[in-house]
């Protein structure tokens, strides 16, 4: 018999009832569900939740992740498998509301194409009705990411967000209605607070409007509704109740709890999922869906109690962004399932290809340019390094001393486990199948590209590594539309004299423009020769520089921020927040200044990207909100 291990279950955010002070967890074999009330384990009560002083689980917590389950038929308001976790990604509308993560309308399609890739169920495409720009890249994921099926049959739902009123719902269904599955997401505020300063409107009104306009998008022809009442961790129980009743009957198929302001604790929000559960009627008809947000840092932990107390979707993103202190981190929801959905929460799973996380991770991060702190779990850095001379020495005797999960799980293959060494010699296939190793798929242009500058590297290497194969990636695919190209570069510096700078940029049609300038540093003065030529001044916000590797070789991958001068202000029309929108660039080089130059240049082009589309732009201004 294993032996046991005791958990206070004061670090614990699940709570079990017993008659005791501690308890054992039965095996999942062991359990017996009633056919009228699907499995959900562990469960919350009803009522309340009872002090348990302990929980006892059995030592037997090595990782053995189960095998992979097929994904169950896709029904707007029913999962044939109880046990099945939609994961539903947002990362295109919630995540690109981090400040600076501003994301063209061909880097949503590359994410959408990469989510697609990854397996979740429902990507949140945008806010169509916020902004052109949205409604066009919503359309575009809608007819191609939303048609594309792969070798079993799967077609992500996708999904657009919308406000409780008609506009904003005929937008979404414009934009939606081209995918094999879409979806219409709609919401209004529930909680008392902006009942009344923020919509001052009562709840009856409220409640007429979230019933007629569920009822509206039902009417256009959209047969999968889902509907969110806008900070339910704050609502009144009684009321949640009703008007998530009342658009139940109206056609909702899914209902989004959200914790807009992420107040609430594991075990208040799991307890809310089991009592709007237990106390909503028509429940029984619809999908219970959880949206976190992170102020407190428990989005995880809140989405993972939320899913034990019976909600069978997940609204999540890649690497956590979002607004403000960002949303649950799809990485981590995924793989905490994966590791203990069959040991621990009632055989959980999910339909995600984890190989894909890293390759989804690195995207979204050079795409929006919002860096990954290094002890970011599942993807940081760090994730998986062992310093410690006691942890070195039980990884070398066995792996799964200080590793609950494998890299090779999450699409990470170690640098030295890996059997290709590529170097100065290597062949393009050798690349090739290196790059596929690590989770990139690349056309043969893209791969050309990549091979001579990975040559011209390892010349001046002895070999190359993943981390600097990773950084020619992102410098060459994670970029924006061109509108600008860097052909030459030169720059004198050093204590004598002023440090200059002479630049050769090529435009969009194809002429050669030179400037020189001096400054402050080499850096700074082929910035100014920039602005001499693409005559568009901005303010750099920040700057920043690091080392891939180590060693005086090292690539050098450089971010920048920056804002027009006279950059466009808009209002968020929820809030009143001016706005000013951020544009990020991130470039690579063993040579820092032209890393620093590509990354300045980056982020110019996709300003410009941008101005070019707002000249043209005919709705209203794009409207960030945190459903």
């Amino acid at each position: 018999m294993a032996s046991s291990i005791l958990i206070s279950s004061k670090f614990s955010p699940f709570h079990f009832p017993s008659p005791k002070s501690s308890l054992f967890l039965p095996s999942p074999t062991s359990l017996h569900f009633p056919s009228s009330n699907p499995p959900h384990f562990p469960s919350f009560p009803s009522k309340s939740l009872p002090k348990a002083k302990s929980l006892l689980i059995s030592s037997s917590l090595a990782p053995t992740p189960p095998t992979p389950l097929r994904r169950p038929l896709y029904i707007p308001n029913h999962i044939p498998d109880p046990n099945y976790v939609r994961i539903f990604d947002t990362t295109l509308r919630d995540g690109e509301q981090s400040p600076g993560a501003t994301l063209t309308s061909k880097e949503k399609l590359d994410i959408a194409r990469q989510l697609a890739k990854l397996g979740v169920d429902i990507i949140e495409a945008g806010f169509p009705a916020a902004s052109k720009d949205d409604f066009e890249a919503v359309t575009a994921i809608a007819k191609e990411v939303g048609n594309a099926e792969d070798e079993n049959g799967y077609v992500p739902v996708i999904c657009g967000l919308s406000r409780c009123n008609e506009n904003d719902i005929k937008a979404a269904w414009e934009a939606v209605k081209y995918a094999k599955r879409p979806r219409i997401h709609t919401f209004i505020a529930t909680s008392g607070i902006h009942l009344e300063y923020k919509l001052r409107k009562s709840k009856e009104e409220v409640l007429d409007i979230a019933r007629s306009m569920v009822r509206f998008a039902r009417s256009l022809g959209c047969n999968d509704v889902e509907f969110s009442p806008e900070d339910a961790g704050r609502s009144d129980r009684e009321f949640l109740y009703e008007i998530l009743g009342e658009v139940i009957k109206a056609g909702a198929t899914t209902l989004n709890i959200p914790d807009t302001v992420g107040i609430t604790m594991p075990s208040e929000f799991g307890q809310l999922i089991a009592d709007i559960k237990a106390n909503t009627p028509g429940i029984e008809n619809v999908i219970i869906s959880t949206h976190c947000q992170n102020d407190l840092g428990l989005s995880t932990a809140n989405t993972l109690a939320g899913a034990c107390a019976g909600a069978r979707q997940v609204e999540v993103t890649i690497n956590g962004i979002g607004e403000r202190a960002g949303n649950a981190s799809l990485e981590e929801v995924v793989m905490a399932i994966k590791c203990r959905g069959e040991h621990v929460l009632g055989g959980l799973y999910t339909g995600i290809n984890t190989q894909h996380i890293v390759m989804s991770s690195k995207m979204v991060e050079d795409y929006t340019g919002l860096h990954i702190q290094p002890h970011k779990a599942i993807v940081g850095a760090n994730a998986f390094a062992h310093e410690s001379g006691i942890h070195q020495d039980g990884m070398l005797k066995h792996k799964s001393t200080y590793e609950i999960i494998s890299p090779e799980d999450i699409g990470l293959e170690r640098s030295n486990e890996a059997g290709i060494v590529l170097g100065k010699l290597s062949g393009r296939h050798a690349l090739k199948d290196r790059l596929k190793e690590l989770g990139y798929e690349l056309d043969d242009e893209q791969l050309g590209n990549i091979f001579w500058r990975f040559k011209a590297v390892a010349e001046q290497k002895k070999r190359g590594i993943d981390a600097d194969l990773i950084a020619l990636v992102s410098d060459e695919v994670f970029q924006p539309e061109v509108v600008w190209k860097l052909h030459d570069l030169q720059v004198t510096c050093g204590t004598l004299g002023l440090s200059t700078a002479t630049v050769k940029l090529i435009g969009a049609d194809g002429e050669e423009h030179v400037a020189c300038s001096v400054g402050t540093g080499p850096v700074d003065s082929a910035y100014k020769a920039i602005d001499l030529i693409t005559k568009e001044p901005v303010t750099l916000l920040e700057y920043s520089m690091n080392a891939v590797t180590e060693g005086i070789d090292a690539i050098a991958t450089t971010r920048v921020l920056i804002r027009a001068e006279k950059s466009r202000i808009s209002t968020n029309i929820l809030t009143g927040e001016i706005v000013q929108r951020t544009f990020s660039g991130n470039g690579a080089g063993m040579d820092i200044v032209v890393s620093s130059v590509k990354a300045y240049i980056g982020a110019l082009n996709k300003m410009l990207g941008f101005k070019e589309q707002y000249q043209t732009k005919t709705s209203i201004e794009r409207t960030p909100v945190s459903a």
